[in-house]
């Protein structure tokens, strides 16, 4: 049962203010050293009674196992004293997130319904390629934008995922595959996205941490160039992911006008499309090897005509964005206001924007028959109703 001290408090549906909590404490006391870092790993081992020269030397064996090679038991740690094992049972755990289900579509997408120690359902998606494979994966358990298209956008924000639970989707993403140890060649998790449940921009701290692990060299062992942050447009936040995060950005537009934007993605109404873009323009490191990413999903009759494709290309020349922007048809779920937008009438658009030498490609709708489409993951909570999303889009609680 959800008690109101689970709840994240949001004084606001377009700017909740970050509320520092502790992570989740386990049931059976023990402290997962998923998501802490070498420093943190050597502190907790201190803390449990390690002398400090041998906490760092065991700090970098834990870093190894957990991060390199997937281990979850102490007892096949080899190059660790078979007389520690139980004294690290008896403190810690390398745990994974909870599978309550795992569904597998058609067409190869698998989309996991997660769950938290302390009860709370989350979801991430693996959408394998011919040339890539890449892991959508979650920051928030439900979301806070109300963005109109999105299920997602129709659950309550509950609480910010830690960086061990973000971390952790990855790793249990890797035991499913088969990808222990890891290796830069030839495995079938290329490529991530964060771009499952929640915005991660804010739950910025936990979302850095947890994808510096994933970077690491020594650990995960993923570019940063392969890796992808996906916003709604938190403008404050986007120079502060470039300088601290530096993966590549996509960026949720959805529209052209302020009027259709401000209906579709709340958002919006706080941080217009001209902050937004000049905000990318920005961005460190963007450049035509690394371009931004723009994300348009096709609504019949809202924003899919041929004059809302050369405003496009009118915004990306006027900020001078190299830039690449994905259509995606829109997925339909339970209740939906919208309808995706002909085949004809997306060709139209993406033939606009291509001939004015920006990249424009239809994104293929992967794992619609799961609900593990873009826009569609939604873990638990009812369907809010069309008058409950306006007032949430006009700021009035209660």
């Amino acid at each position: 049962m959800q008690t109101a001290a689970n709840l994240m408090p949001i004084p606001g549906h377009v700017d909740p203010v970050p509320v520092p909590r502790a992570a989740p404490v386990r049931d059976d006391g023990l402290i997962d050293l998923v998501g802490l870092t070498r420093e943190q790993i050597r502190a907790a081992l201190e803390q449990g009674g390690l002398e400090p020269k041998q906490a760092k030397l065991r700090a970098k064996q834990l870093w190894h196992w957990i991060y390199h090679r997937g281990a979850t038991d102490f007892a096949t740690m080899t190059d660790i004293a078979k007389t520690q094992h139980p004294w690290l049972a008896a403190r810690f755990v390398v745990a994974r997130p909870e599978v309550v289900t795992a569904q597998v579509s058609t067409d190869g997408t698998r989309k996991w319904l997660l769950r938290s120690t302390d009860g709370h359902d989350f979801e991430m998606v693996f959408i394998p390629d011919a040339d890539r494979g890449t892991l959508c994966v979650s920051s928030q358990v439900g979301c806070t934008l109300n963005c109109r298209f999105c299920f997602t956008g129709t659950m309550k924000l509950v609480r910010n995922l830690t960086p061990g639970e973000i971390v952790g989707q990855v790793m249990l993403a890797r035991d499913s595959l088969g990808e222990w140890p890891s290796q830069p060649e030839g495995r079938m998790l290329t490529n991530i996205v964060m771009m499952g449940m929640g915005e991660p921009l804010y739950n910025f701290d936990a979302v850095r941490d947890a994808l510096k692990i994933v970077m690491d060299g020594d650990g995960l062992g993923l570019s940063r160039r392969r890796i992808t942050l996906s916003t709604s447009g938190v403008v404050p936040m986007i120079a502060r992911a470039g300088a601290e995060i530096g993966v590549n950005l996509a960026v949720s537009l959805h529209a052209v006008t302020k009027e259709v934007r401000d209906e579709i993605v709340p958002l919006n109404r706080k941080y217009g499309i001209d902050e937004l873009l000049a905000a990318c323009a920005a961005y460190p490191g963007a450049n035509n090897a690394r371009r931004i990413t723009f994300e348009y999903v096709m609504l019949k009759g809202k924003n899919d005509s041929d004059a809302d494709a050369r405003e496009l290309v009118r915004l990306i020349n006027h900020y001078k964005l190299p830039a690449k922007v994905n259509l995606i048809p829109f997925n339909p779920w339970p209740g939906a206001d919208y309808e995706c937008s002909t085949p004809e009438r997306i060709r139209s658009f993406s033939s606009i924007v291509f001939a004015a030498g920006i990249s424009a490609p239809v994104r293929t709708p992967r794992g619609r028959d799961i609900m593990a489409a873009c826009g569609q993951l939604k873990s638990t909570a009812e369907k809010k109703s069309r008058a409950e999303l306006d007032r949430l889009a006009a700021g009035i609680v209660g």
